[in-house]
């Protein structure tokens, strides 16, 4: 059971718990009271005077539902596990996705019940990953619906054109991302919207041309030559969609040992 699950199974415990209460115990022990004699006062405390299951579950709902709401309709948090966004995302980035840009689903279920809009050439999303749906991944989307996409020597070709890179220098890292230093950094643009790549010299490029199909999405790392992605396992299906990374809360790298101040509060392009 996953995280969304147990929210939605606790929202809905502690909702009805609380709602059996005010329909049916309540007055019961109301009832009770006054047929003791109990004074107003009495009978106002005895009311008010729930089990301790209720008394949790009427201080949780409100909290439990809350950031369900946030979590399944506004924004999710999520931890960058692997340097497979180099050099836009480092390991132990803590970021922000933003979850209706792609449409409102229903938590669990997944099911989208308002259309918003679709991913973009150049968007970083997060989706459900195609092989093993309970695992979250991150990548920059190349390829919409009807693109055919290509690699040929490290240059990534859109319908035909090649997308235009240029040298930015040698990339040095610390911590976890230390094993790309001296990998070559390149400006690439998608639909005129630049981010930054990593390239190495003597990386398996892994050739392809491809034909993306309806309802489908076709995604790379930034670190092009350290990432699995739609060149291993194919393309992303729209309904895998989560949402669009957008913002940095957070960064603890443990192979650093120590929080990068300078990537909080960065937005992500």
């Amino acid at each position: 059971m996953d995280f969304p699950a147990i929210l939605v199974l606790a929202t809905a415990v502690t909702g009805v718990v609380w709602a059996l209460d005010v329909l049916l115990w309540a007055p019961k022990r109301r009832a009770r009271a006054v047929a003791a004699g109990a004074s107003e006062a009495v009978l106002a405390e005895e009311a008010d005077k729930a089990p301790y299951l209720v008394d949790l579950s009427r201080s949780f709902f409100p909290v439990i539902l809350i950031v369900l709401l946030i979590r399944s309709f506004v924004v999710e948090p999520f931890r960058i596990p692997s340097g497979s966004m180099m050099p836009t995302l480092l390991v132990g980035d803590f970021i922000l996705v933003n979850k209706f840009s792609y449409g409102l689903r229903l938590p669990v279920l997944n099911t989208r019940i308002l259309e918003l809009g679709s991913p973009q050439r150049g968007e970083i999303v997060v989706f459900r990953y195609p092989e093993d749906p309970h695992v979250d991944y991150i990548k920059r989307v190349v390829g919409v619906p009807g693109d055919t996409v290509a690699y040929r020597s490290k240059v990534l070709y859109i319908n035909g054109e090649p997308m235009p890179q240029e040298y930015v220098g040698s990339y040095v890292g610390a911590g976890s991302g230390a094993v790309m230093t001296g990998a070559a950094v390149r400006e690439e643009k998608l639909d005129d919207k630049a981010h930054r790549i990593l390239l190495l010299p003597e990386g398996y490029e892994r050739g392809f041309e491809y034909t993306v199909g309806e309802g489908q999405y076709f995604v790379m790392g930034d670190n092009r030559d350290n990432s699995r992605d739609s060149r291993f396992w194919g393309t992303v299906p729209e309904q895998n969609l989560v949402g669009r990374a957008f913002f940095i809360w957070m960064n603890w790298d443990s192979g650093a040992g120590r929080v990068d101040w300078g990537r909080i509060g960065s937005g992500i392009k």
